[in-house]
């Protein structure tokens, strides 16, 4: 299922979430002028800025970066479908949340996930030599915080299943659950391997439960009689 677009108007210009986007999208050009001076110079900049669990946990391995870099890592892709997923659900859903607190409240509250996203990954890959990048885990903080405070607003939804295509309107309870659902599921059949790539699924998991128990402290208690659920 892949989210297009939501039923639910905001209020606010999302200043802060198109900034991200923006700035996303500028790390991830950084990134491919890099290979014009080979690949060994994306790596480097992989490694120096991305989060390298084993560096932080166990002491600097050379060539990576330091604490930096639980910030630094969540403006960094690893490909065009990376950047494509992680800033179409930031654009859908962060507006709302950012309409949900304010620009500045919303500022700290999409770091704060990305940094419990962070948290989460070290806590079960502390030995990991693999730098961790992208904007997935912050990304997930606002899903989580979307399906406490818009569980019913309805989202336009592709659905493929083999050949069977369709866009169809679900709840957000409906994807933003079956999504939570695929990232434990997926995580509980991830290998146990420090040198092992792949997603980080402990990182979404844990950004997505960080929105879930930071938004009573970050939303602002306006009415908000604008809105229709259907």
């Amino acid at each position: 299922m892949i989210p297009l677009r939501d039923d639910n108007p905001t209020v606010l210009w999302p200043v802060i979430t198109v900034t991200l986007i923006v700035a996303n999208a500028a790390v991830f050009f950084y990134e491919l002028s890099l290979l014009s001076h080979g690949p060994q110079a994306l790596d480097a900049f992989i490694y120096q800025a991305g989060m390298v669990p084993a560096s932080l946990t166990r002491g600097l391995i050379p060539g990576t970066g330091g604490y930096s870099t639980i910030f630094s890592s969540m403006f960094l892709h690893g490909g065009w479908m990376h950047i494509i997923g992680n800033m179409l659900y930031l654009w859908i859903f962060g507006n709302n949340i950012e309409d949900s607190m304010g620009h500045l409240r919303f500022t700290f509250f999409y770091l704060l996930t990305g940094i419990a996203a962070a948290a989460a990954h070290l806590a079960l890959n502390p030995a990991s030599t693999v730098p961790t990048i992208g904007a997935s885990g912050a990304v997930s903080g606002v899903l989580g915080a979307y399906l406490i405070l818009f569980p019913h607003a309805r989202v336009q939804t592709l659905m493929t299943l083999g050949w069977f295509i369709r866009i169809v309107y679900l709840p957000a309870w409906v994807l933003l659950i079956f999504w939570i659902g695929l990232q434990l599921l997926n995580q509980a059949l991830a290998p146990m391997d420090p040198t092992a790539g792949g997603v980080a699924y402990a990182a979404h998991i844990g950004g997505f439960v960080a929105g879930l128990a930071l938004i009573p402290l970050f939303r602002k208690y306006r009415r908000r009689s604008h809105f229709q659920y259907h």
